[in-house]
């Protein structure tokens, strides 16, 4: 079957139509991602890029400004990041800004975010710059944190629910205490005979204090508690006597020793 005229004009239409769209989209994707434009580039180093990847969007005030343009592994312990900016987002990056990696949304992708530092430097970064660079939170350790909390929250709580159950089938003895009402009417005469014995304690003890000063006013005690206050106060004069003496030779010790 032959292609007529007609139907080569409209292949050709539509191949020229399929090429204007490409080269539409590559040139908005390059104007996005910055292709077309003057372009700077900095780098910070970070422990773990939590799952950042070239191409990934970087983020100044809110904006894109730039993409992931290389990560590199240094070392077991270090990553370094190129990103690549809009040559007029210069003026406000100073040397002191510091990267961070976070997320677009809760969900989305994950991008570097610049952020200005604590205003000690009002340099504007160069090309090839490194500026800090903040670690991200390792998700997979908190992950794994709240997992052995919600483990132990899951085990008290069946622990605390087994112990329920006995309580409210009467086993234990605070279940039967609590099952049982004459255990706990014998309890309650218990504590009833603690509280009237220690009354009478009580009085007993302030019945007892009285009798003793009425002893000591009686007249023919009067010279036992006398003597025996005399002997007191001699016992605690022997002591400050030996106190005393005690000072005075430390004292004389002190003076004895040649001065320097």
């Amino acid at each position: 079957m032959k292609t007529t005229s007609g139907q080569k004009i409209k292949i050709g239409v539509f191949t020229l139509a399929g090429l204007a769209v490409l080269v539409i989209a590559i040139f908005l994707i390059g104007n996005k991602k910055g292709l077309f434009s003057s372009t700077f580039n900095v780098h910070g180093m970070f422990k773990n890029v939590n799952g950042l990847q070239i191409g990934n969007n970087a983020r100044f005030a809110g904006i894109n400004v730039g993409v992931v343009e290389d990560i590199q592994i240094v070392n077991d312990t270090t990553v370094k990041v190129v990103l690549m900016l809009s040559e007029d987002v210069r003026k406000f990056i100073k040397k002191d800004a510091k990267l961070s990696i976070g997320s677009d949304g809760l969900m989305g992708d994950k991008l570097v975010t610049i952020s200005p530092g604590g205003g000690t430097s009002n340099q504007e970064v160069n090309s090839g710059d490194q500026l800090a660079g903040v670690n991200p939170l390792d998700v997979d350790k908190i992950i794994s944190k709240f997992t052995k909390i919600a483990d132990n929250a899951g085990d008290l709580v069946e622990g605390l629910a087994s112990i329920v159950n006995k309580v409210n089938s009467g086993k234990g003895s605070i279940g039967r205490l609590l099952n049982n009402d004459k255990m706990a009417r014998n309890m309650e005469n218990t504590v009833k005979q603690a509280q009237t014995t220690m009354a009478n304690v009580h009085k007993t003890t302030g019945t007892l204090n009285e009798d003793l000063k009425a002893a000591q006013s009686n007249f023919l005690l009067k010279g036992f508690f006398k003597k025996k206050k005399k002997l007191e106060k001699a016992r605690q004069d022997s002591i400050k006597k030996v106190q005393d003496q005690q000072k005075q030779s430390d004292q004389q010790k002190k003076d004895d020793q040649p001065k320097p």
